[in-house]
């Protein structure tokens, strides 16, 4: 039995094609999904329970690591996971860290978006032990062709490396068209052009919405793009230069809104960055870099008046977190040690969604009302930075701006 975690727009093509070739499958889906032919269970540990493969198919390193935990109580020991989203080979080695020691691994990402996935034609990227290949070889061709590219975490880095070509080279031809345009070059022109040259394919994805044919079809949705320039230029060795200009450009349209289009907006955001003093971004700001506003949806909104975060070049601002919910209401009254906790989950969501974490965190600044209760919260701070210590900053003050909160953190990272 194989249970499938995961449905979204590539995920529910995926789990069809298995169910077609006879497996037999249950799904799961944060919010429930079902496909014909395939049990639907009401948890991660419901539908592994029995499994002998998993497959999680997921949008980011903490969503895996959320869902296989929540899992974990229903994983037969002997089963083997196959993780095929983009998370990268760091969140690989944590995800085994995670399992059973007698649990397979294969870190299995895909090249392909829709289309390949519903024709079964995706490019696999297994890495993993050979014992652990030959357990899912049969099952991961279902899905297209299989490139076992070498042991543990090297499917995750290859699809990392790939991807930092593919979307920068999709940016580079967005700017580039942008620059044509200003020069009085028709984009169809432009275009046309580049057809006759290697780059040909990348210029045919970008002639709908350079052209203005109509709504261009979300293949690889920009956000996700974004997540995967972030992760492949915050791992250990990453020094791509170009690949994190594009990183900056497209974290600038995600936080402008464009996230769930497919990347080929990027076409109009490069065009309305480059116009001389057009206000669309928003974002411009001295030397031409761009200050993008951060509030990622894994922690509660904002009240609108600050973002939880900025992105300046390499360096990542993250605005004070106190312990509190959606609705403003402080967690862990009177505690310490609780409303720490929050506060530094809030921080390392922050830091995962730009692909950063507690290491690459360079100044704290804390602020207490009460100097005697200090141990509680560096006892609790302790656990989250264990490597070399940040600079530090901490000051009492008589209150917050939200009554109940004993403590405030913001943190300043460094971006690699």
């Amino acid at each position: 039995m194989i249970a499938f975690l995961g449905l979204g727009r590539m995920g529910a093509l995926m789990a069809r094609r298995l169910v077609d070739a006879g497996h037999q499958v249950t799904v799961w889906n944060r919010t429930r999904k079902e496909i014909s032919g395939a049990a639907v269970a009401a948890t991660p540990a419901e539908a592994v329970a029995g499994a002998e493969l998993v497959i999680t198919m997921l949008a980011d390193p903490d969503a895996v690591d959320a869902v296989v935990r929540a899992a974990l109580p229903g994983l037969r020991p002997d089963a083997v996971v196959v993780e095929m989203s983009t998370i990268g080979p760091d969140a690989v080695a944590r995800l085994r860290e995670t399992l059973p020691p007698g649990a397979g691994l294969v870190d299995a990402p895909v090249l392909g978006s829709v289309e390949p996935a519903k024709a079964g034609k995706l490019t696999v990227l297994a890495g993993g032990s050979p014992e652990d290949l030959a357990r899912c070889r049969d099952v991961l061709a279902v899905f297209g062709t299989v490139r076992e590219v070498g042991g543990p975490r090297s499917g995750a880095a290859l699809k990392l490396a790939v991807m930092s070509a593919l979307v920068p080279a999709q940016v580079m031809l967005a700017e580039n068209l942008a620059y044509a345009e200003r020069m009085g070059v028709a984009p169809a022109t432009f275009l046309d052009v580049l057809a006759g040259t290697p780059l040909g394919a990348l210029a045919d994805r970008l002639a709908a919405a350079a052209t203005e044919r109509g709504p261009v079809e979300t293949r690889y949705a920009l956000g996700l793009a974004a997540k995967d320039l972030r992760l492949a230029t915050g791992g250990a060795g990453a020094a791509q230069t170009v690949t994190a200009a594009a990183r900056d450009l497209l974290s600038a349209a995600e936080a402008a809104g464009l996230g769930a289009q497919d990347l080929t907006a990027v076409v109009r955001w490069a065009a309305a960055a480059a116009a001389p003093g057009d206000a669309a971004t928003g974002e411009r700001a001295r030397g031409g870099k761009a200050a993008v506003r951060i509030n990622p949806s894994t922690v509660p909104p904002t009240n609108g008046f600050y973002s939880h975060a900025v992105r300046f070049g390499d360096l990542l601002f993250v605005s004070g977190q106190v312990a509190a919910d959606e609705h403003g209401h402080v967690l862990g009254e009177d505690d310490m040690a609780r409303q720490t906790e929050h506060i530094f989950e809030n921080l390392r969501l922050i830091l995962a969604d730009q692909g950063s974490s507690f290491d690459d965190v360079i100044h704290v600044k804390s602020f207490v009302t009460d100097m005697e209760r200090l141990a509680d919260y560096g006892n609790v701070r302790a656990r989250y930075l264990t490597g070399k210590p940040p600079s530090s900053t901490t000051v009492e003050v008589s209150r917050l701006f939200l009554p109940g909160a004993l403590l405030e953190v913001e943190v300043i990272a460094a971006i690699r």
